[in-house]
Parts: structure tokens; sequence; C-alpha cells
């Protein structure tokens, strides 16, 4: 893995705005959100490995959901009892589920898992879709990991039969989730299968058949949500999606609290104690651990992280960590000309690992102000 800087393409704003993307600058004067002036190169070798190590971390959370379920590990992850049975339930039956995003510490050598987003993962548009036409522009005979947006397709033909048209596809209107839901959607119609977006705000409830409904009042019978389970279970709409789970499909369905939950690092660890993909993690504290990072159980976009290194302390701020920490050793995160690249690896239920985007910071915490850098290999 190398990282390259290059000149921009002259118009690469519009070029990506063309494809989607307008969120590419971030607020203020904090530069680009999607950063072309340099790139990460791979070998198809290393590329390879991060494939298989992605297939192999999903079996392995497979096994540990399994685990959490046998062992009543509820309280260790902060799940609500009232959460449990539909998990189970959802785990059993094996309702619809689309994604995740294994974010990944790689420095050439070694492949660690940071944490896996397998709820309501983003960054999606930009490594589908916006890298790869920057590809053929730049780089028109080189290679990219990246075959999110067909395998996505494939997904969906797959679920066609088992949905209810139209799908629902719920956000809250920020840029991001609203052109991220976009994309979504878009690969769901080139499945042939009809959608419709809904904010989560608007979503109501009818008291006489027990379903929640759209804005038509036309009952809500399948929805894909970019919106965390651990949101929806702490306002009024939960209690009634929780007590009429068997009325609405649900994709992410609600088992995968279990892995969007930075618990699932201790609990990995504690089933493979010593994997070459794992770092130490802990509920209980950093034990051994001289250097590591202490992430909330529920925290998202890097908020309430705190970094001990060479004993001194790097903090970021937020909302989270009344629900509680994890301690995991510090990742083997390079520093690349003077940037930290984290890799983005996706994959898709049932297609497999589908791709990279990688996000890069001046701090080894990443966080909402990280850039987007693509990549390539030959």
């Amino acid at each position: 893995m190398k990282r390259h800087t290059i000149t921009p393409r002259a118009d690469w704003k519009q070029k990506v705005e063309k494809v989607g993307l307008v969120f590419h600058t971030l607020d203020g004067d904090s530069g680009n959100y999607w950063d072309e002036s340099a790139y990460y190169e791979f070998t198809s070798a290393e590329v390879d490995r991060l494939e298989a190590a992605t297939e192999k971390l999903q079996e392995m959370c497979l096994a540990a959901g399994q685990f959490i379920i046998d062992r009543n590990r509820w309280s260790d992850l902060k799940i609500p009892v009232e959460a449990i049975a539909p998990i189970k339930k959802t785990w059993n039956d094996e309702p619809p589920a689309l994604y995740g995003r294994f974010d990944l510490a790689y420095d050439g050598k070694q492949i660690k898992l940071l944490e896996y987003n397998a709820d309501t993962p983003t960054a999606l548009l930009e490594a589908a879709v916006v890298q790869w036409y920057w590809l053929q522009d730049c780089f028109p005979k080189a290679d990219q990991w990246n075959s999110i947006h067909e395998k996505l397709i494939a997904k969906w033909k797959d679920l066609k039969d088992y949905v209810s048209e139209p799908v629902s596809f719920g956000y809250v209107e920020t840029v991001e989730d609203e052109f991220t839901i976009g994309y979504l959607r878009d690969t769901a119609e080139q499945a042939g299968i009809k959608t419709q977006a809904l904010r989560m705000q608007d979503i109501g409830f009818d008291f006489n058949t027990f379903r929640f409904v759209d804005l038509e009042n036309q009952p809500v019978k399948t929805i894909f949500k970019l919106y965390p389970w651990e949101w929806i279970l702490q306002e009024e709409f939960g209690a009634r999606a929780l007590d009429f789970m068997d009325k609405t499909q649900w994709i992410e369905p609600i088992w995968k609290m279990m892995f969007s939950n930075k618990g699932l690092l201790a609990i990995l660890w504690e089933m493979y104690p010593g994997h070459e993909l794992l770092l130490p993690a802990y509920f209980d504290g950093p034990r051994e651990m001289r250097d590591y990072v202490r992430k909330p159980l529920l925290g998202r976009e890097g908020a309430n992280v705190q970094v001990i290194r060479n004993g001194e302390k790097e903090q970021s701020y937020g909302p989270y960590g009344g629900e509680g920490f994890v301690y995991q050793a510090l990742a083997p995160i390079p520093c690349c000309d003077g940037n930290y690249p984290v890799l983005g690896s996706w994959m898709i239920a049932d297609q497999g690992a589908a791709g990279m985007g990688i996000r890069e910071s001046e701090t080894i915490i990443t966080n909402n102000r990280s850039r987007f850098v693509p990549h390539m290999f030959r």
C-alpha cells in the first residue's frame, strides 16, 4: 500500500456532483471531503488478502452472534431487555439483510479489525460509484477493488420476491443520508423493485390495523432504514416497532444491534484470542495494554473516543459513553504523509466482500471531518 499525491481533475467538482456526490466539500475552511489530490495504490496480492480477511471476519461475526445469544451476553452490550426476544426471533428467521462495512487498519503487513458498521454504514456512494469514475478518468488501465454497485443490485434482485412493494427508504434530513438513501433506492429500482423515500419523522401509526403507515396512510410493509436501532428504541416509535415486529419487514433487521455495538470487539477477542485479524479488546478495562483506545459501545463518527499512546491522551467529544465502553489495543494504523488511513471494506449480504473505500484523517481518530481518498491497484 502506497499513498501518492496527484493533481485533481480540473473539473472534479462538476464530475463528482454529476454522479451524485454533492457533499464533496467540508463546512467552513476545512477543505474537501472528497479528496482526489491523493490516492492509495495496492497490489493485487494485497487486495486478495483484504478480500479474504473481510470474508473471514464476516464468518467470525456470525459465530459471535450465535455466541451472544447462546450465552445471554445482552448486559455486556447494554442491549435493552425488550429487544432480546425480537433479536432472537429475527436471528433465527433470517429476514432480509443488505450490507455492512468493516473498518480495518492495514500497514502493508497486518490487517486488524477496528469495528463493524453493520446497521447504518455510510460513505457508500463515494466507494461504490464516485471513485470508480475517478479511476476511469485518471487510471483507465488500472483496476479497483469495487463490485459494490453490482452486488447491491444482485442482492436486491434476490430480495424482490421477499419484500413488499413499494419498499420505503427511511432517512433523516442530512445531506449525506439523503444521498445515501437516494443511491440505495436507485440500486433497488435497477433490480426492478418499486421504492419510495420516507422521512423517519413522517412515519405514522394506524391504531386500527396496528401498522406503520406513510404520508398517504398506506401501510409500510417493508422499510430500509438509515436510522440506527438504538435510536429507534429510545423513542415512542420503538415500542411499537417491537410490539408489532411481525407487521413490518425491517432492513436492516434488529439482530444487527449485536454487530453495530463496539462490544462485539470484546466478544470476538474472547472467542478468538490471538487471532491475526483481531486486536485485544475487553469490557472491564485496558488490563495489560499500555497503548489502547477506549470506545463507547454505541459511539458513532469517532465521538467520545479516547486514545492512550505513550502515556499521552487524545480525546474526542460527543454525546456517547453513558452506555459504557470497550477497551481495544491501539491499532497499527500507518501515518502516510501525515495522514492516518482507515480502510472501509464492504460486505453485501450473501454476495460476499464487495470493495473498499478509504477515509483518512490528520489524527488517529477517524471522524465526520475525515476525507475520502480513492484507490486503485495494478
